[in-house]
């Protein structure tokens, strides 16, 4: 007989046989013990966590002699013919191949005639998201009120492509990815059944590359024994397979790091990926190695809880020299390179830059958490420090400017996101050729422009919402903005926004963002420059300038007026209008 691979032969045959999904197992057992079957089921989950094999158990349970029974016996006719499929009344559909509507009006059409040889006629359609929109119309009524001897059982790795419409009709089981443990435990029962030696390790590394899929570690175990050649399988053996990375490599990339020896690092780096290793795959692994290093450092009796490193004794030398606060930040950075790589096309730079971040971190910031305690020498002068520091308070000596802070600790935030720096040039240079009739201009027709920019781009709409227009020239435009944050993200939209105004001031002005806070003094700073050089032709601009000052004492002094009638007259007798 022709050799098959290790998922086919280990495939379930009973509800005990699939691994972590009790919670959908113990479901269906009671559901047939209990003779309250549903005609229609959907199992979603990851690929390889069991779904088809469930549906096919399912379908032996409830046509097996002996029903109602928790598992099938296997014996008897109908489980053999149903596991051989020899019995044409279990039909499975893939229907990535089979998604039109005539596929599922044959269904339809036959789903009148009763079963040949067993109880339940079962449909077992797999990838269901994969129908078309007129298939899955043509399936609505059927799988609504099918015939009492038919049932549906609709497999997919993907719910959210399905209608509702088709959920809404079956009993939904999410099956969930398998732990690694789990994985782990089963592979060496089916090792020690064959007989096959192995390093515990390299199974654990099978679980940990599969990723929460059965199949998928099964087809790795059997890579990884016809990859071994003395039949016991070696950690060298899976990381060959796989393409993972070698701890030894690991190690020694994070005492390059530690040390903040950038060029070894990326010099270790070129190293793995000469060597064939995928950018992703180190990502992947470094993450796990830390996080390891992150948990054995965290408490005692961490060793059941790795899953990538061997505590050997490098590994112990290693983990020694870093506090917490290192390894959580270092995790953080590969975190964010790791979702990164999904939309770069040079991952190996993306990955570079990770390791230059990671390795200008400081290990030595925090020595609480790398272990060491404070001598009382050093808790005394401490205290002395802080007694003088309280009498030079009390003293009226300020003690409020910063430290000026080490090279070490400015490298310890490579991410930070810089403030927006104000063009003040451009910003005088527009107060300098203002014109009050640019500005009124601009503010005329301000709210019918916001109308319009609602319609046609909400979120630029959104990022304008609090901005005012102050100033203008005749090519530029002064906005101040409610927060600073607005003024960076406004340049994503700056173009499309000129252009979109240029449409009701009738000629295109480029804006120029301004924290509302940063105005009023350089505002001011021009008034008291133009006062002082005194030049005529200067006055125009100065009364565009200042123009909002008046606007502003204007509207104080009808307000001033409103409170006076509202204290004569009352509230209820007062109504403001906007002239």
């Amino acid at each position: 007989m022709a050799y098959q691979a290790l998922y086919r032969v280990w495939r379930p045959q009973q509800f005990t046989d699939v691994v972590g999904q009790s919670h959908i197992t113990r479901t269906l057992q009671n559901a047939i013990v209990q003779s309250k079957v549903a005609h229609a089921y959907l199992f979603t989950g990851p690929r390889g966590t069991g779904k088809t094999s469930a549906a096919k158990i399912f379908a032996k349970a409830i046509n097996c002699e002996q029903a109602p029974v928790e598992e099938p016996c296997g014996e008897c006719d109908a489980c053999r013919g149903i596991q051989d499929g020899s019995i044409s009344d279990i039909i499975e559909i893939d229907a990535a191949s089979n998604n039109g509507v005539d596929d599922i009006r044959e269904i339809r059409d036959k789903v009148k005639y009763a079963p040949s040889a067993v109880t339940y006629k079962v449909y077992i359609i797999d990838e269901v998201h994969m129908l078309s929109t007129g298939a899955f119309n043509a399936l609505l009524k059927t799988l609504e009120e099918p015939p009492e001897h038919v049932m549906f059982i609709l497999a997919t790795t993907e719910p959210h492509k399905i209608p509702l419409t088709i959920i809404s009709r079956c009993q939904r089981f999410d099956f969930k990815r398998i732990s690694q443990q789990a994985i782990v435990d089963r592979l060496k029962v089916i090792l020690d059944d064959g007989a096959i030696q192995y390093d515990d390790e390299a199974i654990v590394h099978v679980g940990l590359t599969a990723e929460g899929g059965m199949r998928d570690a099964l087809s790795i175990l059997d890579q990884a024994i016809a990859y071994s050649e003395d039949g016991h399988i070696h950690m060298d053996d899976v990381l060959a397979v796989t393409g993972s990375i070698a701890q030894e490599q690991l190690l020694a990339m994070m005492e390059s790091l530690v040390q903040q020896d950038g060029k070894e690092a990326l010099t270790l780096l070129d190293q793995m990926i000469q060597e064939g290793k995928d950018p992703s795959r180190f990502v992947f692994d470094f993450i796990n190695f830390v996080r390891d290093l992150l948990m054995y450092n965290s408490a005692a009796g961490m060793d059941d809880a790795l899953v990538r490193a061997i505590p050997n004794e490098q590994f112990h030398h290693v983990r020694q020299q870093l506090p917490t606060h290192w390894l959580e930040e270092a995790i953080s950075i590969l975190n964010q390179t790791q979702q990164d790589m999904k939309w770069t096309n040079s991952p190996k730079i993306l990955v570079e830059v990770a390791l230059l971040n990671i390795q200008d971190m400081s290990v030595e910031s925090e020595t609480a958490t790398s272990g060491q305690t404070a001598s009382p020498e050093l808790l005394q002068q401490i205290a002395t420090l802080e007694k003088e520091l309280k009498a030079l308070k009390e003293q009226g000596v300020t003690t409020t400017a910063e430290a000026p802070q080490p090279e070490s600790a400015k490298r310890q935030q490579p991410n930070r996101q810089k403030k927006y720096k104000v063009p003040y040039e451009k910003v005088r240079r527009t107060l300098s050729n203002a014109t009050k009739p640019d500005i009124q201009a601009v503010r005329q027709n301000w709210a019918a422009f916001m109308d319009s920019l609602k319609k046609t781009s909400p979120p630029a709409h959104a990022k304008l919402a609090n901005s005012e227009p102050k100033a203008a020239s005749p090519d530029t435009l002064i906005l101040a903005f409610e927060y600073e944050i607005h003024c960076k993200l406004i340049e994503e939209n700056q173009d499309m926004i000129e252009t979109a105004l240029s449409e009701f001031v009738g000629k295109r002005l480029t804006m120029i963002p301004i924290p509302k806070d940063e105005w009023q003094p350089i505002r001011e700073d021009f008034l008291s420059q133009q006062e002082q050089s005194d030049s005529p032709e200067d006055d125009q601009s100065v009364e565009a300038a200042d123009d909002d000052v008046q606007d502003r004492a204007q509207a104080e002094d009808d307000d001033s007026h409103v409170t006076e009638a509202q204290q004569l007259f009352g509230d209820d007798l007062v109504e403001v209008k906007d002239s």
